[in-house]
């Protein structure tokens, strides 16, 4: 991967899902990399890439344990030229075991982390909102200059935060807003609590799909083309995305569609016949995605889709890369049930 300049770079929430999978490919871009993380989830996800490369690579990842309400921001940026917010509560029912926690960490902490990284004259911040802040909309597409109109404590407070850092202008600040599908595929700090990483370990392991009403339609992105934009805005050049805000997604597709894809890719490449029992829900939101503003105005689109991810999940699997599916770690909620966060 082409690198136009090494930068250094501080990824907050940088051992999650989206990090575990990122951190990797922008070392391997040549870049500098400080993560700073609670470690909740586990500290060796990237145990893989640090035994396949040399003491030189290795010594370009730098790790700060800390918890972005109480540690000290300032000395984690110190000599960062770019912070990638990645922390987060992530998904509604983390949010309903602990609401206070949810608004401590998504809210009230960032106002903290932009505050630091102003003071530390930060070049660039990259920060991950979400898709659901749109809410339940009947139009078409959703593009991004739509309202917000979040239903949740959880794109609530991504909403919030977006509205603090347009506040700031850039000259202070250099910000960039992305507005992601939900994440799907396989990565070293795996997640099994999202949608289509859900239904492809039910198929796998169970043999059986439960689909919740099914007539819901979500934007998706494969966990690769996730990652594959976070590399690039590190080097963007400036007046293409600096004050601006960017949904970033693939395929939209109904919850039942879904399943009928993991149902048929399962069945084809591991020869087992895949059950789907559908469920009544009250929760039928949804919303459909247009990333045309991201495409026209950088010229990326994403070049996976949920059946690589389907397949790349299965693979893992398959590995033994997901040795016990039910193990708490892979749940945000489980795990923080177990460790009782406050």
């Amino acid at each position: 991967m082409e690198v136009k300049m090494s930068k250094k770079i501080l990824v907050i929430g940088g051992a999650g899902y989206v990090g575990s999978a990122l951190v990797p490919k922008l070392l391997d871009a040549g870049h500098y990399v400080r993560v700073l993380d609670t470690f909740w989830f586990g500290d060796g996800v990237f145990n893989d890439w640090i035994l396949k490369n040399s003491r030189t690579s290795i010594n370009r990842l730098g790790f700060v344990k800390g918890d972005i309400r109480n540690c000290d921001l300032e000395q984690a940026m110190r000599d960062v030229d770019c912070v990638i917010h990645l922390a987060c509560i992530s998904n509604d029912p983390s949010f309903e075991l602990n609401r206070d926690l949810g608004r401590s960490i998504n809210y009230d902490a960032f106002l903290k982390v932009i505050i630091a990284a102003q003071e530390s004259k930060i070049g660039r911040f990259i920060f991950a909102s979400s898709s659901s802040v749109y809410g339940v909309k009947n139009t078409p597409n959703v593009t991004e200059d739509m309202c917000l109109e979040p239903l949740t404590d959880y794109s609530k407070y991504k909403a919030f935060c977006e509205m603090e850092l347009q506040m700031i202008p850039t000259e202070k600040l250099p910000w960039v807003i992305i507005r992601p599908a939900t994440v799907c595929g396989y990565a070293p700090r795996m997640r099994l609590d999202l949608s289509v990483n859900i239904l492809t370990m039910a198929a796998l392991t169970k043999g059986k799909i439960m689909v919740f009403g099914g007539s819901q339609i979500r934007p998706n992105i494969h966990i690769e083309d996730m990652t594959d934009l976070y590399v690039r805005l590190v080097n963007e050049e400036d007046d293409r995305i600096i004050g601006r805000t960017f949904n970033a997604g693939g395929s939209n597709l109904s919850i039942e569609t879904i399943a009928e894809l993991v149902k048929k890719i399962i069945e084809q490449c591991m020869a087992k016949k895949i059950e789907i029992e559908k469920v009544p829900t009250w929760d039928l939101r949804s919303y459909h995605v247009s990333s045309a503003k991201i495409e026209r105005q950088l010229g990326w689109q994403t070049i996976r889709d949920v059946p690589d991810a389907v397949v790349h999940l299965m693979k893992a699997f398959n590995a033994g890369l997901i040795p016990n599916p039910d193990d708490p770690k892979y749940s945000n909620i489980k795990t923080m049930k177990v460790l009782k966060i406050q």
